[in-house]
């Protein structure tokens, strides 16, 4: 006797929707967690529990091209260029802080504020400009890379890099 088995596929999945399809688009579960700090936790264990993701947030912004692009700036021109150090550094506090509060409060990073807020047109050009200035970064960083291991362990800039 033969046992029929009905086989329905699931529909897939997508990491990433598009306004268009459903009405709204979502990020990916883990980038819209939060931290969760139980009522009877200490100020310590409460300023550990934050201050983790903190740290690992200032270890990407400090990353090893910044750092020998620093160390090289700061021996060819001392401190000449520390107000501007001060001055980007504060810019880009501001610009943190504003991202942060405008993703608190409508539970959407920018990218989907954009796609949301202006026209295809716009919204391309900006990720064209977005996709240039992280190419940028990373030029930056490979070279910086490149100069941290010539100057560590003598290797041609051309092979670091």
């Amino acid at each position: 006797m033969r046992e029929s088995v009905e086989i329905t596929k699931e529909p897939k999945k997508k990491f990433f929707s598009s306004t268009e399809e459903e009405g709204n688009s979502k990020s990916l579960d883990e980038v819209n967690g939060s931290i969760i700090v139980p009522e009877d936790a200490g100020f310590w264990r409460t300023l550990m529990t934050y201050t983790g993701p903190g740290i690992l947030i200032a270890v990407g912004y400090m990353d090893p091209g910044n750092w020998i692009t620093s160390i090289a700036g700061g021996a060819q021109f001392k401190y000449s260029l520390l107000s501007v150090v001060l001055i980007s550094s504060l810019i880009a506090m501001l610009l943190q802080s504003m991202a942060a509060k405008l993703g608190i409060v409508t539970g959407k990073d920018l990218a989907q504020l954009t796609r949301e807020r202006t026209s295809k047109r716009v919204g391309f050009a900006l990720w064209i400009i977005t996709e240039l200035a992280i190419m940028a970064t990373d030029v930056a960083e490979i070279i910086g890379s490149g100069i941290a291991l010539e100057l560590l362990f003598k290797i041609p800039l051309v092979i670091g890099i």
